[in-house]
């Protein structure tokens, strides 16, 4: 299966094995999702279980989280990240903090599902990675598979968790995964092939990271497109990484990092996101915390750049495998 494929493959299985599962969002029922991620689920399921909602984000999330409380479990789709913003108080200020505020009473189990991210040339309204604004919110979840069979274990394991799940899709990978250079194809899901998705439930815990590559020399932290990013520079360099893929950055397999770069004794974090706040800061400041007498070199951070996004220069902005070459000869004594 492809990406597109899986989280389909998980949405319906969801829906034929729980009655309190629904999904909702703009253009998601007859149309089928601006991605075709909800294809052929209002016809499946019926106009209860997937329809479409107004073009309003707040209301979006808002209903949800009413229907979470009242004992449902809805699977909102936000039809871009960049459009998230006139939800976010509803995601912060009630979805976050309805259990605590409640003693435990109601619970928000909503899962929000987002594409975001870069590959289609939609600039600064389309294809930007918000997630170090969720990660700060205590209360909220975020996760970001990178490859067809995380998707969809790690989309049913969010939509059977109780707390509200922010589901960040990377739009590069819903058809392959692509480096950082245009219509260059990575080889090989990291030990998933395309094809090789279950039918059926089966469940990726959120909360733990999976080592796509061992090795010595170096640690890299990745979740995301980036994973294929670093494995091509990893391949190409010949550098003896190791490469770790987060899966979820709240919660955060912090063991994993810490036993990686204990080993490897440096360490290179790779997102899409602006470098400066981006959620590359969290994990270097809990790395130097935690293996400050590990470290043979400073943390490095390949990110985007500091700026709007460029439509034109899009595929500039992507960290790409050179980027990432350069830091991991840095930080290993090679450049």
């Amino acid at each position: 299966m492809t990406m597109i494929q899986a989280l389909n493959s998980a949405l319906a299985d969801k829906l034929a094995d729980d009655a309190d599962v629904l999904i909702f969002g703009e253009d998601v029922g007859y149309f089928g999702g601006v991605f075709r991620v909800t294809a052929g689920l209002q016809e499946r399921f019926g106009l209860q279980r997937c329809f479409d909602a107004p073009i309003a984000e707040s209301g979006i999330i808002a209903t949800a989280i009413g229907m979470g409380a009242y004992g449902l479990r809805p699977v909102p789709e936000i039809q871009f990240a960049d459009y998230i913003l006139p939800a976010y108080d509803q995601l912060v200020s009630e979805a976050a903090r309805l259990r605590y505020r409640s003693s435990g009473e109601f619970t928000a189990p909503i899962t929000v599902r987002s594409p975001y991210g870069g590959g289609i040339f939609g600039g600064q309204t389309h294809s930007q990675s918000p997630e170090a604004i969720f990660a700060h919110i205590t209360g909220l979840k975020t996760v970001i598979p990178s490859t067809p069979y995380d998707a969809k274990g790690l989309l049913i394991a969010a939509i059977e968790d109780d707390d509200p799940v922010i589901f960040l899709e990377p739009k590069r990978l819903y058809n392959g995964p692509f480096d950082g250079r245009p219509d260059q194809q990575v080889p090989g899901w990291h030990g998933h092939p395309a094809a090789e998705v279950p039918e059926g439930l089966y469940r990726i815990p959120l909360g733990k990271a999976a080592t796509v590559r061992e090795g010595e020399a170096a640690t890299v932290l990745a979740y995301g497109t980036m994973v294929h990013v670093a494995l091509s520079a990893i391949e190409e360099c010949g550098i003896d990484a190791e490469l770790i893929d987060l899966r979820s950055i709240v919660p955060l397999d912090i063991d994993a990092i810490v036993a990686s770069v204990q080993k490897t004794g440096r360490c290179v974090i790779l997102h899409e996101a602006s470098r400066f706040g981006g959620f590359g800061g969290e994990l270097s400041a809990l790395v130097q915390e935690r293996c400050f007498y590990h470290l043979e070199a400073p943390v490095e951070r390949v990110c985007g750049w500091d700026t709007p996004y460029p439509h034109a220069f899009e595929w500039d902005y992507f960290p790409g495998p050179a980027r990432l070459i350069k830091a991991l000869r840095r930080v290993t004594g090679e450049a």
